[in-house]
């Protein structure tokens, strides 16, 4: 795939999509380490910081220097409609942007981009991943939402398509059937009857499942108590905070611990169940495991499979492109280091994406997105390892996705 992919980026930027667990990570991760082995310049974008982080990278509203604008018109009030010379160099210095996650980058935000590309004189290319059926924008209050596509920047940016079909976070052809259902929501009969033999008795122990939120606030509680419940003394492991940048201030620290997902401390129990949040060689994001042993830079972990690893702190850094010369730098800004770790016993649906999941509960009530309980589905490595909290309203209104993004999705 990885040869085609590169064939396109010859001669056009690209737009990378598919189902959940297709590969679109992957092959991207591919990419840019291929353009980087190749001495080529990539930024790595992402709306949301949590997006970022999971390819390295810094958020689009950072790299363009954006500020906290959400519209040209916002841009032009607050002074950033001119891009300074530094910036205007730094993005003509790319040889290669990568855009991930483009399902929640709304139309406005695109057309900021196109600007900035316009303003700088990119000749580069631009590499767009996500899956529009995917979690959309996040807008503010009752405003209605605008994808990227419906923005005429997306068609003037000259994207060729690369569709990735299959899955490689379940083989179950049943069970990729639901998926493909929930995924466009054409809910028949047997989708039904196969949701239907999802809902199970919960088991009384509840450290055993992770349950899915769709509210932070509902996950958060969760852990708290079952944390509480626990036998044994809470341990906090603070989050190491390295200022690269002495500018860099208290606000800023907080606001990227917030973009990131990171606690300032974070609190576990040894016999408290975990997920991971990142993959490495003796893990992946979303297995479980249980804490055996707690140090302050050490946490031992026994996996599902009986297996024990030994789990060191990760660092997550801030950073920016800097130009110097014709060229341009990355320079760190703020460094976090923590474990890769969360506690099992919630999470939210926001925060499982990217994870493969196992003996998880979706609360199918606190569904209230579009094509959110298809990501919170979609995490599942198979449908015996998923259980389905019944919901108060039929299966069709939870299994919704949004018109727009279902025709452009058609189209495809």
């Amino acid at each position: 795939m990885i040869e085609n992919a590169l064939k396109i980026l010859e001669h056009s930027s690209l737009f990378i999509t598919g189902g959940a667990g297709a590969g679109k990570t992957t092959l991207t991760l591919a990419l840019i380490e291929d353009a980087l082995q190749k001495g080529k310049s990539v930024a790595r974008l992402a709306s949301t910081g949590m997006a970022a982080t999971l390819i390295g990278g810094q958020t689009l509203h950072s790299f363009f220097d954006l500020g906290i604008a959400n519209s040209q018109e916002e841009l032009e009030r607050n002074g950033k409609l001119d891009p300074s010379k530094k910036i205007i160099k730094l993005i003509r210095s790319m040889n290669i942007i990568v855009i991930d996650e483009i399902s929640m980058v709304g139309a406005p935000l695109l057309d900021m981009i196109r600007l900035r590309l316009l303003q700088a004189e990119f000749n580069g290319r631009l590499v767009v991943v996500g899956d529009f059926l995917q979690l959309p924008p996040v807008v503010r209050g009752n405003e209605p939402i605008y994808f990227a596509f419906e923005s005429p920047s997306w068609e003037r940016l000259g994207l060729k398509t690369l569709h990735l079909e299959g899955s490689y976070r379940t083989h179950e052809a049943e069970f990729l059937s639901l998926l493909e259902k929930v995924r466009h929501a054409r809910i028949d009969e047997d989708a039904v009857e196969a949701l239907e033999s999802l809902v199970r008795p919960l088991n009384e122990d509840k450290s055993t499942m992770t349950l899915l939120y769709g509210k932070n606030i509902s996950a958060q509680n969760h852990n708290r108590s079952q944390l509480e419940h626990l036998n044994g003394e809470i341990i906090e492991l603070t989050t190491y905070v390295t200022l690269h940048d002495k500018k860099m201030q208290d606000r800023d620290v907080e606001r990227f611990m917030s973009e990131s997902r990171i606690e300032p401390k974070l609190a576990l129990k040894v016999g408290a169940p975990i997920l991971f949040t990142r993959n490495a060689w003796n893990y992946y994001n979303g297995e479980r495991g249980r804490i055996t042993s707690i140090e302050e830079d050490c946490v031992w972990v026994k996996k599902s499979d009986g297996v024990s690893v030994k789990v060191e702190r990760v660092d997550t850094t801030k950073t920016r492109w800097v130009e110097k010369g014709k060229t341009a730098n990355e320079e760190k800004l703020i460094t976090l280091s923590q474990f890769p770790i969360t506690l099992a016993f919630a999470i939210t649906i926001h925060k499982s994406q990217g994870m493969s999941l196992a003996d998880y509960v979706i609360e199918t009530n606190e569904i209230f997105a579009p094509s959110q309980f298809y990501v919170a589905l979609s995490r599942s490595v198979s449908a015996h390892r998923v259980t389905l909290i019944k919901p108060h309203r039929g299966w069709e209104q939870l299994c919704f996705v949004h018109p727009k993004a279902k025709r452009f999705s058609a189209g495809l």
